[in-house]
Order: C-alpha cells, then structure tokens, then sequence
C-alpha cells in the first residue's frame, strides 16, 4: 500500500501554479495562482487564500477565515472561528456544525503574520501589517500596524509596503 502525503478533497478549487508539500489536509477551500501552501497544513472548508501567499508549515486555517494576496502566513499559525468553543451542549452531547456559529476573519492583502501567532475570529488584519511572532491577535489591527505580544498591542505604524 502506498502512504498517503496529502489529502485534498475534491472540492478543493486550486489556482495555477499553487505548490503543495507533504502532509496537507486541504478540504472545501480555495487557494490562489502561485501560492504555496507548506508541509502539515490544515485549511478547512469555506477558507479561501489569495494569490502569490505563503503559507508555511504546521498552520491551521479554518472555516471562515480569508486571507488575500500576497500574504506571508508564518509557521505554526492558528487561526480561531468560534467564540464560545465547547465539546458538548447543555444536554452532554457532542455539538455539531448547527451548535455553534462561524466568525469569520480577514487577512489583508500583503500583511504578515508571525509564526506561532493565534489569530481570534472576528478581527481584520489591515493591508501590508505585520503581527509579531507569538502574538495573540484579540482585536482588529490597522493598516501598516507592526503589533506584538500577548494580547498582541501596536509597537509601530508603518506605510504598510515591504
């Protein structure tokens, strides 16, 4: 039997020239031309990932989430969907998709995030930002904002281009 490497369902909508490496779980989303989407990355159905983004390894992205062109998505990211996660309902059974509700989230086009950084649902991260390695990103983040730290808070401001 041959090991499975990447599991992409296929629903999946791929762009051109989108480069894949081992160990992907890709189901219901779509990814742009020329992206690259790293090793041990998970995105879930109804994410969407623009054009020319790196996405690099052990990241998770989930339903909801939207990250636009030219991102940077450093290593082990996670981005959060729900506000009020909890396993089971109040009758102690196990919730399904109808128990709780998505809050989606927004990356802008040329920002970066850090690796390690936790990204809550419901913020919008400004174009050409960069979130600090680490951060815990609780609310929106403007623009060109270079933020940092637990709760991520603004170190800088910046005209937001590399």
């Amino acid at each position: 039997m041959k090991p499975q490497f990447q599991v992409i369902a296929p629903d999946v909508k791929l762009g051109r020239n989108v480069r894949l490496f081992h160990f992907v779980n890709l189901y219901g989303c779509e990814i742009g031309d020329d992206s690259k989407i790293g090793t041990f990355v998970e995105i879930q159905k109804g994410a969407k990932i623009g054009a020319r983004c790196k996405i690099s390894s052990h990241t998770f992205i989930c339903e909801g989430v939207v990250i636009e062109d030219e991102v940077f998505v450093g290593h082990n990211v996670t981005f959060i969907n729900d506000r009020h996660p909890r396993a089971t309902g109040a009758d102690g059974e196990l919730q399904t998709e109808a128990d709780w509700e998505c809050v989606p989230t927004r990356v802008c086009r040329g920002a970066s995030i850090g690796s390690s950084a936790t990204i809550l649902c419901g913020v919008t991260i400004g174009a050409g930002a960069l979130i600090g390695a680490g951060a815990v990103v609780t609310k929106d983040v403007a623009p060109g904002a270079v933020v940092a730290g637990v709760p991520a808070r603004l170190m800088e401001k910046t005209d937001g281009t590399p």
